[in-house]
């Protein structure tokens, strides 16, 4: 049975042979008229005109003095028709091959090819070749849809090969892209600014979450990897901006799991002058533009076989009290059962209780396993002041802040609240949580003093929010890692890569 070095020796062999005919196979430049997918959308007003298209080989056929050749672009696929006697011989100094020179071609090469639009005597819209060049020799064969590439592993090793074989992982990334873009879009139209924040900070503040650390020789200062967006465009509020956002990417140090990814993306807004009632509203709005523009519908069946629907435009989603949660699931009460009562109630249900558990996180694990009851779309209000550092307090309560969470699928997909812009409060929150950092709680928040006296000089009351893309990963109905092009992988390199290239010192 071949092998992949087999295959590839064969490649190496017409490649040296096309050098040899003074053939470069890998030129600069491409001359494409048309996209594939015109061509066939548009036939019947393009019957008979020249176009030159240009793409990846995926099957080539001879019979005789005829040969077929499928060929492949970004948006479809196109058959290639070459006669003897139609084709132009070859001409080495721009690459141009013969129909002689076919046996020298393989599938994943890619080629372009100048001719007619027709369609062939079984009906297939074809292009009749008069000159046909080589753009780039490939080296390794692709897999072909029909022999599949489902090994789980090599997909997310080779994604470059899994985006070819497998249209519907490919299709995923465009959904991606417009997710993004419909997320840019609306803010734009709602007058929001971009603006591009630092991703390495002295100090990593905005979210509960353990950073990556790094080293700046220029200033012989460690450095983190942003583990949120948050206190940066909050300066901006202070600096007089009144709707700023940024989407990028932000780290966290934590394992992988079907909803988490060390490394994703995010995207967090703040508007000045409005509070949490403002930005649910807003966030109604949102959701729906979003998944209006990327899907083209508001319903969706999630991976477990629940549906969800956005509903339509002014209505509200339901609200649910964290406290009542809490006290009706478990028979806790937030504020006055001890950590002994909460601790017995994570054994009871088969939850985790660790040595550096505060009340917190304790209360969040009791939290999160109810959330994976719910399908929502919900809003999780009424998180106590002591859980959340940055956030407005509930005039009527306290002890409750103007906090709102979007719930859906199981899981939280938004936070947001009304901004704390009390420059004592907050110092005094920051102490909590450094008290909780000196514990042991590695993922409670830094005290950041440069953030207090930002706040000293006055920022407007408003309201922030901040989601990441697994509200993308969940309407999708993948995991963390199929919802991104190139997850990271532990580094390995197979027997026959380290057989191909013996001068690499792979250790």
């Amino acid at each position: 049975m071949a092998t992949l070095k087999d295959f590839r020796d064969e490649r190496l062999r017409k490649l040296n042979e096309l050098k040899q005919l003074g053939i470069n196979p890998y030129p600069a430049d491409a001359h494409r008229t048309h996209n594939m997918g015109d061509i066939v959308a548009n036939f019947e007003s393009l019957e008979g005109q020249t176009a030159t298209v240009a793409g990846r080989i995926t099957g080539i056929r001879k019979f005789g003095k005829l040969a077929f050749i499928v060929l492949k672009d970004f948006s479809g696929e196109i058959q290639l028709f070459l006669a003897e006697g139609q084709v132009a011989e070859r001409d080495a100094s721009i690459s141009q091959l013969s129909i002689a020179d076919l046996p020298l071609l393989d599938t994943g090469d890619f080629v372009e090819a100048t001719g007619d639009i027709i369609k062939s005597k079984t009906g297939e819209i074809s292009i009749a070749v008069k000159t046909f060049r080589l753009l780039t020799k490939s080296l390794r064969p692709m897999p072909s849809a029909q022999e599949g590439f489902t090994n789980k592993e090599e997909r997310m090793r080779r994604r470059y090969v899994d985006m070819n074989v497998n249209q519907d992982v490919r299709d995923r990334f465009v959904r991606r892209s417009k997710f993004w873009q419909a997320t840019r879009d609306f803010l734009n139209a709602n007058d929001f600014i971009e603006i591009n924040i630092p991703v390495l900070e002295t100090t990593a503040g905005g979210a509960d979450a353990n950073p990556f650390v790094t080293h700046m020789d220029a200033l012989d200062q460690d450095f983190y990897l942003r583990i949120s967006h948050e206190l940066p465009l909050k300066r901006l509020l202070v600096a007089g901006y009144e709707k700023v956002y940024d989407i990028g990417a932000r780290f966290r140090n934590e394992n992988y799991s079907d909803e988490h990814l060390p490394e994703h993306i995010a995207m967090e807004w703040y508007w000045a002058y409005a509070d949490w009632e403002k930005g649910m509203v807003f966030t109604e709005n949102m959701i729906r533009a979003i998944s209006d523009a990327t899907w083209g519908t508001r319903q969706f069946t999630l991976s477990d076989g629940s549906r969800i629907d956005f509903g339509q435009d002014g209505e509200h989603f339901p609200r649910i009290s964290f406290v009542r949660v809490l006290k009706d699931q478990y028979g806790i009460d937030v504020f006055n059962s001890s950590i002994e009562d909460i601790a017995a109630a994570l054994k009871t249900n088969g939850l985790e209780v660790e040595k550096q558990d505060n009340r917190q996180r304790s209360l969040d694990k009791l939290w999160k396993k109810y959330r994976k009851t719910l399908t929502g779309p919900a809003f999780l209000v009424d998180m106590p002041t002591f859980m959340q550092p940055l956030a407005k307090v509930q005039v009527a309560n306290p002890d409750l802040t103007e906090q709102f969470n979007l719930v859906f699928a199981g899981s939280e997909m938004c936070k947001a609240f009304s901004e704390l812009n009390d420059p004592i409060d907050q110092y005094n929150r920051f102490l909590e949580q450094q008290n909780m950092r000196d514990s042991g709680d590695d993922e409670a928040q830094m005290m950041d003093i440069d953030y207090v006296e930002a706040l000293e000089y006055a920022m407007p009351p408003a309201c922030g929010l901040g989601f990441s893309e697994r509200i993308f990963w969940s309407l999708e109905g993948v995991t963390a890692r199929e919802g991104v092009p190139f997850p990271q992988l532990r580094a390995e390199i197979d027997s026959t890569t380290r057989d191909i290239y013996p001068d690499v010192k792979f250790e």
